[in-house]
């Protein structure tokens, strides 16, 4: 019972994490049909800003969100404006010049990264780093503890924009119909800025919770890239629910595994890219799929 009750509760913590990672990718597919392959690179840029903003100025890690969001939202909307937006329509599907282009983007970043902080093992070590609570007869870290209350808070406000918010009533006319969107008056050009700006900033959120959990170096962020496509298409891919509802998922398997086999905890990653495939497979329109099918059996 205990077993269970670890696995249950660190799984809720990791998947606050694993969506906040992948809230950026499906608000940017949904609304340009683009697979944003530089959002690694901007996740590891994050964790970078975060550890300047902590070495040089003493400023807590959680506290300078506040700073990497507005600052990586605006920095999305200028690569929108620069380079994004002259990318051809594709229609429903990514087209290859996206492809290639963010992951030109990423390739950069990266390197980037390499002159500015050089290739060492990077990490924040905070007063709070070690420490641990009791939650449910669980010891967990505070950071970890820290890190989910970030990402349900992020949850609700893009909940609030998106269901709230003329902002957020356009972004999902477009995501929905982009020419029905553009015959009702909404800018579509305009709201994908914004929108890629919204994915830029979730993505260096993601790259600052990260970096309280883990060490990093300019190649940081390709597995938990890979982590978050895994996400959004069980998520369904333009769902935000669906994207929680995917990450915990992904975070029991992982840790369910981990506690009830013998699976060593190397291969999660392997975990996560099966359960990609099958996903594809089996459930190629996710959870939210599901769902419908499932609600479709009653109904008859």
């Amino acid at each position: 019972m205990q077993q269970a009750l670890d696995v249950v509760v660190n799984s809720f913590l990791a998947a606050g994490l694993y969506a906040t990672m992948a809230y950026g990718l499906a608000v940017i597919y949904g609304v340009m049909r683009i697979i944003n392959l530089a959002h690694a690179g901007i996740m590891m840029l994050g964790a970078y800003a975060t550890f300047t903003l902590f070495t040089r100025f003493s400023l807590d890690p959680f506290l300078s969100s506040l700073v990497v969001v507005p600052v990586f939202f605006a920095g999305g909307v200028l690569l929108y404006q620069t380079v994004v937006r002259r990318l051809p329509r594709s229609g429903s599907t990514p087209s290859m010049e996206s492809l290639l282009l963010l992951f030109g983007v990423w390739l950069v970043l990266q390197n980037f990264a390499y002159v500015v902080w050089s290739g060492d093992t990077q990490s924040i070590l905070t007063s709070y780093t070690l420490k641990s609570v009791s939650l449910l007869g669980v010891r967990v870290g505070v950071p970890a503890l820290l890190v989910f209350g970030m990402s349900g808070l992020s949850l609700l406000v893009l909940e609030f924009v998106l269901h709230r918010t003329y902002l957020g009533k356009a972004i999902r006319a477009v995501t929905q119909n982009r020419d029905a969107a553009l015959l009702s008056g909404v800018d579509a050009d305009r709201i994908s800025a914004v929108a890629f700006g919204i994915g830029t900033a979730f993505a260096g959120l993601a790259g600052t919770l990260l970096s309280t959990l883990y060490a990093f170096t300019p190649d940081f962020g390709r597995t938990f890239l890979l982590k978050a496509f895994c996400i959004i298409v069980l998520g369904g891919l333009e769902s935000v629910t669906g994207v929680a509802a995917g990450a915990l998922v992904l975070a029991l398997l992982e840790n369910g595994t981990a506690a009830w086999s013998t699976v060593s905890t190397s291969l999660q990653d392997a975990l996560s890219f099966t359960l990609l495939v099958l996903t594809l497979v089996v459930l190629p329109q996710g959870l939210p799929g599901l769902a419908r099918f499932v609600r479709a059996k009653r109904r008859r």
